[in-house]
């Protein structure tokens, strides 16, 4: 198990399409099974908006066009002796998508639409949740 020395950049897309909002479900840490938005590193060199467009077509096979931040928070997890095992700055921005047939792939151990109406039954990761709320995609109280 390795540790970091330093924070990380990450992205997610909040994509929106047809009524549903993409979600996944992270197979590996941190967010280990959590429903959250697909997303992922930023390499050096890449901008916001090109590493969620690849990380998206990683995760779920599907094409988008990333645009504008809507949201940002950090994700500090601590092992079990306190020592930081994840700290990540991550940058959700709005995703437009193009095309493409949904797929699980990559880090996500599923992918899937969900219509807007189901969501406040949905297991969403906090962050993810919090989002949802801000951007009035759920209704307060869910």
């Amino acid at each position: 198990m390795s540790y970091p020395s330093h924070p990380e950049l990450a992205v997610g897309a909040l994509v929106i399409h047809a009524g549903c909002v993409l979600l996944v479900k992270r197979a590996t840490p941190p967010a280990q099974h959590e429903w959250a938005l697909p997303g992922g590193r930023v390499k050096l060199g890449e901008t916001l908006q090109a590493a969620a467009e690849r990380e998206i077509r990683e995760e779920t096979g599907l094409i988008i066009r990333a645009g504008d931040t809507v949201h940002s928070f950090e994700l500090i997890e601590h092992d079990a002796a306190g020592r930081v095992r994840f700290h990540y700055l991550i940058v959700d921005v709005r995703g437009h998508y193009v095309g493409g047939e949904l797929r699980t792939g990559d880090d996500a151990q599923a992918a899937c639409w969900v219509a807007t109406q189901e969501l406040a039954d949905w297991p969403l990761n906090t962050d993810t949740h919090a989002l949802l709320l801000r951007e009035r995609i759920l209704e307060p109280g869910s």
